[in-house]
């Protein structure tokens, strides 16, 4: 008989697998979950919960949600133990997997893997423990180091390296026996002709903005079946794939530095793919591109407080800054500034229009408002009243976009599913896979945050702590923040972490100002709420103010 102690332990069961593990290994997340189900209860333990990061790569520990739930629940005590099938599992990242630990230990909580024979509690456990974390982040290095060369070889010879690119289908060649899935591009005839179509339009002097609004108007569409916009039309342009030459290594180190560690010298060989336009009309496009590249206008002085957080009222995309330039009667010039709708800016009228409101009014029109909030004792007064009379009003929404938001994690399950399957019937190769699966886990990473939060907030009641003290002493420190700060960066964080979104109405005025109060606020400003230890993590609190 198993001995069961007489009171429980409480151990939080984590879980994660990457897709595309799953997929070339048969990792199962829900085994996973199984096993540590069946060791919990072997033990006699109780199982406080259990933390999954479905799809998501170990590389960051930040980019994990679950994770950080955990770590999260870990400063509140509410376990004991933390269990997972393999120490990867937790990080592959030595100095991730080391910090965790330390943390989970500092809270006096231990650490277990299932298929590793490890504990932390002892000295002889801990050095156990970081000499199998520093062999597994070495194999991992081993093995990252080794695809990079092979890649790099591979572009040398001029061949495609995987991904997707509009004109082009990649093919998968012959594996003959290699592990890994190479490809090839050929013409796509029917997407080359929007490629040659952009091509001809700029070279014909058009800019990038007239040539999105063509474009979108007359149905042209990008590989992923969108509208175009800007920064695709510019990327094409920009590409060399389109002339017969393979570009590989652009940005380096992208797992630290992501965009910001531009190569200046990439691999640029002939490829072997056949090209979709000439090198006349290449050579044509940079000497446009050239003579086009002089300085910026001269940016004009403004905050900008609000662009991000007024919505556009037709499309409901954030409204990013635009100007207009007017002639006085004595023939100066006189510019005036619009938040106009960040859709149309990018990708013209075929989407949206401007509908474009005057910044000054609509930054007067804010902060009048945000003060009255600051100084009116009776309107802070009803809306505590009004959130405690009509609480299950409140809660309702919360319960709808939680369901919402589960229906699109569902739907992209199936998408995986369905890549999944393309892949191991040899339709898609490893790499188009990894960039399926690298864009359906960003947007589910988005969504889960949110249903995260919605589900904390509604399993613990959190919005009952919002009182009239607490609404009251945030505005007066949102109020002496604001005014403190020196910079337009500081005051558009505070306005950010104060303000979930602004909508505008038909007459282009301000309609509604929606705030929120959660705990990062509170924080920022130092707040602390009512009681000794303030709101739970997951609190988040909405406020329409007009």
């Amino acid at each position: 008989m198993n001995h069961v102690p007489l009171t429980k332990k409480k151990v939080a069961i984590y879980a994660r697998v990457s897709t595309l593990e799953q997929a070339e290994e048969g990792y199962s997340i829900d085994e996973q979950l199984r096993l540590l189900n069946e060791w919990c209860n072997e033990k006699g333990y109780e199982i406080f919960h259990e933390y999954a990061d479905r799809g998501i790569s170990g590389g960051h520990a930040k980019n994990r949600p679950a994770l950080q739930r955990l770590l999260t629940d870990a400063v509140q005590g509410r376990f004991e133990i933390v269990i997972c099938w393999k120490m990867n599992r937790l990080a592959r990242n030595i100095l991730d997997l080391l910090n965790i630990v330390t943390e989970l230990n500092r809270h006096n909580i231990a650490f277990r893997s299932y298929s590793e024979t490890l504990e932390t509690e002892t000295p002889a456990g801990r050095l156990q423990f970081h000499m199998m974390a520093a062999i597994a982040e070495f194999e991992r290095g081993t093995i990252a180091q080794n695809v990079k060369m092979g890649m790099l070889a591979r572009a040398r010879e001029g061949e495609w390296n995987g991904g997707q690119v509009l004109g082009y289908d990649t093919v998968k060649l012959p594996s003959e026996g290699k592990k890994r899935i190479h490809t090839k591009l050929v013409v796509n005839q029917t997407e080359a002709n929007t490629v040659r179509r952009i091509f001809r339009l700029y070279g014909s002097g058009l800019g990038y903005k007239s040539i999105v609004n063509r474009l979108n108007t007359e149905g042209y569409r990008s590989k992923k079946g969108n509208s175009f916009s800007i920064s695709t039309v510019k990327t094409i342009l920009m590409n060399p794939v389109y002339v017969g030459v393979i570009r590989y290594n652009v940005r380096q180190n992208w797992n630290e530095k992501r965009r910001n560690d531009i190569n200046p010298h990439p691999i640029l060989v002939k490829g072997k793919h056949q090209p979709i336009i000439s090198q006349e009309q290449w050579d044509k496009v940079k000497t446009v591109m050239q003579s086009r590249s002089h300085k910026p206008n001269r940016v004009h002085g403004g905050e900008h407080l609000l662009t991000g957080l007024i919505k556009c009222p037709v499309c409901g995309a954030s409204m990013v800054l635009g100007r207009t330039t007017n002639r006085n009667k004595d023939g100066s010039k006189r510019v005036i500034e619009y938040y106009v709708c960040g859709a149309w800016k990018n990708q013209g009228t075929s989407v949206c229009h401007s509908n474009g409101v005057r910044i000054d009014q609509a930054d007067r029109c804010v902060m009048k408002k945000l003060a009255q909030l600051v100084n009116s004792q009776r309107l802070i007064h009803d809306i505590v009243a009004h959130l405690n009379r009509d609480s299950k009003e409140i809660w309702q929404p919360l319960k709808k976009e939680q369901k919402q938001i589960q229906d699109r994690l569902d739907k992209l399950e199936q998408r995986k599913s369905k890549d999944l399957e393309l892949y191991e019937d040899n339709i898609l190769n490893k790499g188009e896979l990894a960039e399926r699966l690298a864009q359906l886990n960003q947007e589910r990473a988005k969504h889960q945050t949110r249903l995260d939060q919605i589900t904390d907030s509604l399993r613990e009641g959190s919005q009952r702590e919002v009182t009239v003290s607490m609404i009251q002493e945030t505005m007066k420190r949102f109020s002496e923040v604001f005014q403190q700060s020196s910079s337009r960066e500081q005051r558009k964080r505070l306005l950010e972490l104060l303000i979930d979104k602004i909508t505008i109405g038909e007459d282009r005025a301000i309609d509604t100002i929606r705030i929120q109060f959660n705990q990062e606020l509170l924080q920022y400003l130092n707040v602390n709420g009512d009681g000794p230890k303030g709101p739970s993590p997951s609190f988040c609190v909405f406020i329409d103010i007009c």
